[in-house]
């Protein structure tokens, strides 16, 4: 049974929806307003990833050679460093990892493929660079949240047709992989999703980051591509969100290709809740479910 505070929460979002007819300005004002306290014990340090800003964000005694990137959510038009830092913190806790939180550029100034090419250039510097300067990494990963978790399984797409090193894993939390926007559960989660209750909010992002791409382009809609050969998955999504079949669509896909995916359904969860994990425990719950995937894939010390 769902908790208290994640009822409250969802009646807070139905209570205040985003206006599909505001402004970006307006909407990414708003997304700003959700953003919650940062953990004690964490560093946060500014950083140039190849000339895209990001920050890194390491909790007292994380492992500074296994490196996370971080991609926030925000349908490719909103989200920031401030939206996303406290999750990149208690990420960096519950793996024992340093994150890597990336501001890659956003539509509708800068649409597709710039969020792609942004997110493989700073992984590529993050194998090469750590925290504390110049070193090779020992592990790495890629992450991301709704249009983040997308975002990333793009990246491993482009930077796998480019020849590159893979990351040794990589986790979704509510990707959006089907910029069609043409999943069923667009239709049959419509009424359960206390975030998203209107739809059309969904496409006209589409359409703001597309900026007239086919939304079957593979490094735009990755269900669309080849997942073959991509390192395993952990893919997490709610039952009660209209991105549901965003995730469990690409994992049937990559599973079929030979990939190795864990993908868990989570029932009554909305869309992203481990964003919101200082307030909510099925949040708290969700992270270590995280956290224990990557460290699973963390060479043990010595």
């Amino acid at each position: 049974m769902a908790s208290t505070q994640l009822q409250e929460l969802a009646e807070q979002f139905r209570a205040n929806p985003f206006d599909i007819d505001a402004s970006v300005e307006a909407w990414r004002a708003a997304f700003e307003g959700f953003a919650l306290p940062l953990p004690e014990a964490t560093a946060v340090t500014a950083t140039d990833a190849a000339g895209v800003p990001a920050e890194w964000v390491v909790a007292t005694g994380a492992d500074p050679g296994s490196r996370i990137l971080y991609l926030h959510a925000g349908g490719y038009v909103y989200g920031s460093l401030n939206t996303h830092r406290h999750f990149a913190a208690g990420l960096s806790q519950a793996t024992r990892c340093a994150v890597l939180l990336l501001d890659y550029r956003l539509a509708p100034e800068a649409p597709f493929p710039a969020a792609v090419e942004d997110t493989c250039a700073a992984y590529r510097w993050m194998r090469d660079n750590g925290p504390s300067g110049p070193g090779a990494a020992a592990t790495t990963f890629i992450a991301g949240d709704s249009a983040g978790g997308g975002l990333a399984l793009a990246a491993l797409v482009a930077l796998r047709d480019a020849g590159d090193l893979l990351p040794d894993a990589a986790v979704t939390l509510s990707a959006w992989t089907d910029l069609t926007c043409s999943g069923e559960s667009m239709t049959t989660r419509a009424d359960a999703d206390p975030m998203t209750t209107d739809v059309n909010f969904v496409r006209k992002l589409a359409a703001m980051y597309l900026h007239g791409a086919d939304a079957k382009t593979p490094l735009a809609s990755p269900l669309y591509a080849d997942p073959s050969g991509l390192p395993p998955l952990f893919m997490l999504v709610g039952d009660a969100e209209v991105l549901l079949s965003d995730t469990t669509s690409f994992a049937e896909k990559a599973r079929a290709a030979g990939v190795d995916v864990t993908a868990e359904v989570w029932p009554e969860m909305f869309h992203i809740w481990p964003l919101y994990f200082p307030i909510l425990p099925e949040g708290r719950e969700g992270l270590e479910r995280i956290g224990a995937f990557l460290r699973e894939r963390v060479p043990a010390a010595g």
